[in-house]
């Protein structure tokens, strides 16, 4: 398989092809750049309603960008690609624990299944790097840190948990600088919800995340927090429900969503917790 920096600039379609044939199957930082990435729920119709509902009060991490019919599996936004085999894992949740992880899901598809695509903060790692803010994960060619903190979302019937977040550490002069680029994509994440002292938030360790790689934090910076559309997998174990699908965490759907259309001209001002 190439090398992840090889395939920056590739054409998602084509990036897919390689996942739906296994020959990619590490997480997607880095890839096809230019193109927006997607965090992935399904669930049976009967929960839609409310798992949309728990998405549009809590859209800081769980920023909608599609939703696909009962049964679907061909994504309006992304003509051509297949939810079911174009992601290089799935994690299956049976009444709230983990089943299993996969690299397709045909076996599990249902006609009455629901597919929502999330917002993801690799969508915006591109403009970073041009702005000259390291992305350490991809520096170290790991996967993202992601953390679950003690901030409670809002809930929606079966729906509710924590919120978790994705970190990445630079150094303060870079700080402001990255607010307000991030802030101009509210449609994948926006702008930081914490900078620095995670304690306040719940972290005890940066050293030990709860999803991803545990990434260096030089001397001189500082951990700058992101919210992450991992946060409805907590809510799945919660609610216990009798199958659900999810991306497995830093493994998203690419899609052919150009980054510069969710960016807005006007960035929003950063809110931090």
């Amino acid at each position: 398989m190439e090398a992840p920096g090889k395939m920056s600039s590739e054409n998602p379609a084509r990036i897919r092809r390689l996942i739906r044939r296994g020959e990619i199957n590490q997480p997607t930082p880095g890839l096809a750049e230019e193109y927006s990435q997607a965090n992935l729920v399904i669930l049976p119709e009967e929960y839609a309603f409310e798992f949309f509902l728990f998405s549009f009060r809590n859209t800081k991490p769980c920023p909608l960008l599609d939703i696909l019919e009962a049964g679907e599996v061909n994504p309006p936004s992304t003509p051509g690609a297949d939810i079911r085999t174009d992601l290089p894992s799935y994690r299956i949740y049976r009444r709230g624990e983990l089943h299993e992880e996969t690299d397709s899901i045909k076996d599990y598809w249902r006609d009455d299944l629901v597919s929502f695509l999330l917002g993801c903060s690799f969508t915006f790692e591109r403009a970073l790097k041009q702005a000259g803010i390291p992305i350490r994960h991809q520096q170290e060619n790991k996967n993202v840190p992601m953390y679950i903190t003690d901030i409670d979302c809002t809930p929606a019937g079966e729906f509710s948990g924590p919120l978790v977040v994705s970190m990445r550490p630079m150094p303060g002069r870079l700080i402001s600088r990255a607010v307000r680029i991030t802030s101009a994509y509210p449609d994948v994440h926006g702008a930081p919800v914490h900078i620095g002292a995670p304690k306040e938030i719940g972290i005890q360790n940066l050293n030990e995340p709860d999803f991803g790689d545990r990434v260096t934090v030089k001397p001189e910076e500082y951990p700058v927090f992101w919210a992450c559309g991992v946060t409805p997998q907590l809510a799945i174990r919660k609610n216990a429900l009798p199958l659900v699908i999810t991306h497995s965490p830093g493994h998203m759907f690419i899609t052919d969503i150009k980054n510069e259309e969710l960016s807005r001209d006007q960035p929003a001002s950063g809110q931090f917790v």
